[in-house]
């Protein structure tokens, strides 16, 4: 499969709209950072269930000479989400729709804002309402309904159609609009607007923040102005491991960005050398079980920290788990399995700058609660939260919950770098790996994206935890996976339960070649 190639700048993203407005950014001087911006406001108008202004977001950001720039966008626990709150409703666990579903901070546009300095620190010189303008537009002019929203089969659908808001914004006679119907968000492009006009600042501690706050309250939900005010984006240091020839960049905890390392680490010592073989399917979905095994071990807020992560990816770990893969039976499976719905999406202009970004709601519209003065969706990301206090991630006010998103890079010795990642919850690390792993072994970046995938472990609309494989794999790699003893479970060819990946690459003479995910409605643009 052809690869879009392009000379100068491109983005990729899981609708091409947003590709779009990456491309016409950088076309009028914007760098990959404001490109990004342009592009995270965009995707959040145009797609959703995807993902949303109320959700949390992660940014990887490659400096042409080198320096990698992480920026953690984690919303926490407002101050009245305690487990004896919960508890004393007659919770044994968070509900995963409705107001009580909308429990953290939305740290999107706090992760907008701190990006937004850094590319001006690089040079960045386009006007906040430039950047925002697409997405204003098609909130008020409208944007088509896409595929993948209007095919939809939502997790818990029917809890999902009371939360507050949910039918008046997104249903048409209780069903979702077919594909192509023109769809509008004014209140969500008025309080982008706002922001453009105002500052990203206003969404937290503005009239932005104070609209969000009274239909919070309103709603019931257990976050206050306060929280909002409270709230900040982060830059911290990203995780690092170098192999042979390249290095890769992942996310810390509180995401499972250790596990898309580990996977990559332990794969790289079992020395496979042909693609879509047994031995490259099997062996990473081994590796991918015993990378989830440690993550579900490690990973929480970075504050409560057990374990140094870091420690996990030296040599003498990865070897010793590389070491306690059988190529002739599978292991069993210990690990539980997590859910969600995200986007990535990626930009590379023409000095190198690389941005792998990552936005999401958790599960498909998150909480579904709609606030009906700014048109905010908000997430349900603190249904990864427990409510026994022993547990790994226990609900407490001020925490960060545990974050399947993690957006990945890799930079090569012959001077290439790589933007790439995938949305689905447990298989975000398992689908990096997949792709990375047939780029690394000779296939092209489109290629790579449009192999059929597998998933080890549910999907968020099946309680299975059998191995899923897409109906497109060599028959005889599935009766050879059968046999060492996975139970394997056939899908239809390109289900979106596997993910939407994108990847771009740079090449040292700095032409880019950039593809997403047939599976999506997106695609690459650029120039």
């Amino acid at each position: 499969m052809e690869t879009p190639t392009f000379s100068r700048v491109a983005a990729a993203a899981p609708h091409i709209l947003a590709a779009e407005t990456g491309r016409t950014i950088m076309a009028e001087g914007g760098n990959a950072v404001e490109a990004m911006i342009g592009m995270a406001a965009t995707i959040a108008m145009v797609y959703p269930h995807m993902n949303s202004i109320g959700g949390d977001a992660f940014w990887l950001v490659r400096e042409p000479k080198g320096r990698v720039r992480y920026i953690e966008a984690c919303g926490f626990a407002g101050r009245g989400a305690t487990i004896a709150y919960y508890r004393g409703l007659g919770y044994d666990a968070i509900p995963p729709r409705g107001a009580l579903a909308a429990l953290t901070v939305p740290g999107a546009i706090g992760g907008w804002a701190l990006a937004l300095d850094l590319a001006r620190a690089l040079g960045g010189r386009l006007p906040l309402p430039d950047l925002l303008r697409d997405a204003i537009r098609f909130g008020r002019d409208g944007y088509p309904q896409s595929r993948s929203e209007a095919n939809g089969k939502p997790f818990e659908f029917d809890m999902l159609k009371e939360a507050p808001g949910f039918a008046e914004r997104f249903l048409v006679d209780g069903k979702f609009p077919e594909a192509g119907t023109l769809r509008r968000a004014g209140k969500l492009a008025d309080t982008l607007d706002q922001l453009a006009h105002e500052g990203l600042d206003d969404f937290y501690r503005g009239d932005v923040a104070r609209e969000l706050a009274a239909d919070i309250e309103q709603m019931g939900a257990p976050l206050t102005r306060e929280d909002l005010s409270a709230y900040r984006a982060v830059a911290r240091d990203s995780l690092e491991l170098h192999l042979q020839g390249r290095a890769h960049y992942n996310s810390p905890p509180p995401t499972q960005g250790l596990a898309s390392l580990l996977i990559l680490g332990i794969f790289d010592r079992l020395k496979v050398t042909r693609k879509e073989s047994f031995e490259h399917i099997h062996g990473l979905i081994e590796a991918s079980k015993r990378a989830l095994t440690i993550r579900d071990q490690v990973c929480t807020d970075f504050e409560h920290l057990q374990h140094d992560p870091v420690s996990f990816l030296a040599p003498k770990i990865l070897q010793r788990e590389a070491e306690a893969i059988s190529m002739k039976k599978a292991a069993p499976y210990p690990v539980a399995p997590a859910t969600g719905d995200t986007i990535w999406m990626g930009a590379i202009d023409a000095s190198g700058l690389a941005v792998s970004y990552i936005q999401s709601l958790y599960w498909e519209y998150g909480s579904g609660c709609v606030l009906p003065r700014t048109g905010v969706l908000m997430q349900n990301r603190g249904v990864s939260f427990s409510l026994d206090v022993n547990a790994m991630n226990p609900l407490a006010p001020g925490r960060r919950p545990f974050h399947t998103l993690n957006p990945a890079l890799a930079s090569f010795s012959d001077g290439r770098v790589m933007c790439y990642g995938a949305m689905g919850g447990d298989g975000q690390p398992q689908f990096q790996a997949q792709v990375f792993t047939r780029y690394l072994l000779g296939e092209g970046i489109a290629g790579a994206i449009d192999a059929p995938r597998f998933l080890f472990g549910r999907t968020w609309a099946s309680p299975s935890r059998a191995l899923k494989v897409e109906d497109r794999f060599d028959p005889e790699i599935i009766e050879r996976l059968r046999s060492v003893g996975h139970e394997v479970e056939m899908l239809g060819s390109y289900d979106e339960n596997l993910g939407h990946a994108g990847a771009l690459v740079r090449f040292a003479d700095g032409h880019i070649e950039a593809a997403h995910d047939p599976r999506s409605d997106g695609g690459a643009a650029g120039i």
